[in-house]
């Protein structure tokens, strides 16, 4: 089983943020807390562990990993440039509950799943997450629940889905806001509304008002 660190207690949390870091490095998955539910992370750079986390999910690859980055610069890094749409949205909702779908640069040397070019990308406003994505740079995150099963809103429940799976458990305490984030499509001319989440319709079109559902 994986070993659990309790991120209320400052010494737990920087001893397992370290063990977080280190076991993702050696591609194994690592549960983690999210703003939205907690999370299971791998490498996103490393096909063998994005796999091994499809595997624990019991999820196919016709549904491709999103990626969560640790500051809204990375996204540049991530693509061959910004749509504008895209980053109107990252500057009024990030971070936050909103995922945005580009297309990636083609140079990245990563298997998401059947992505098509795509990748789906969100800025966790969550300290835990962000201290980890800034060690190991962009990370393959899913929610921590077996496919088909409710996401997990606390550090337990994502141990009993997918526990025997991962080397690390970073516990931050229960998720109130347990609604998952809203996926916008940017990489079509009128962006679109994939999933409605933790960010409204209406929020979504005083930023961008030719977002379609």
């Amino acid at each position: 089983m994986a070993d659990v660190f309790d991120c209320s207690d400052p010494d737990q949390r920087e001893a397992g943020l370290t063990a977080a870091t280190r076991a993702l490095a050696r591609g194994e998955l690592v549960l983690l807390p999210t703003d939205t539910v907690y999370g299971v992370a791998a490498d996103a750079f490393t096909p063998a562990a994005v796999t091994r986390l499809l595997a624990a999910k019991n999820r196919g690859r016709s549904m491709p990993v999103p990626v969560l980055i640790g500051e809204a610069s990375t996204l540049a890094g991530l693509v061959d440039a910004v749509p504008s749409v895209a980053h109107d949205l990252a500057e009024a909702f990030w971070p936050g509950g909103l995922t945005l779908v580009v297309e990636h640069a083609t140079t990245l040397a990563w298997d998401l799943g059947d992505a098509d070019g795509t990748v789906a990308v969100r800025l966790p406003d969550d300290d835990v997450a962000r201290d980890l994505l800034r060690a190991t740079g962009p990370l393959a995150v899913s929610s921590a629940n077996r496919s088909g099963r409710p996401a997990a809103t606390t550090a337990q429940e994502a141990t009993y889905q997918l526990g025997e799976h991962a080397a690390v458990v970073l516990d931050g305490g229960p998720r109130t806001g347990s609604a998952a984030s809203t996926i916008i499509d940017c990489t079509v001319p009128a962006p679109r509304v994939l999933r409605i989440g933790a960010i409204g319709l209406d929020r979504l079109r005083e930023v961008v008002p030719e977002i379609t559902d």
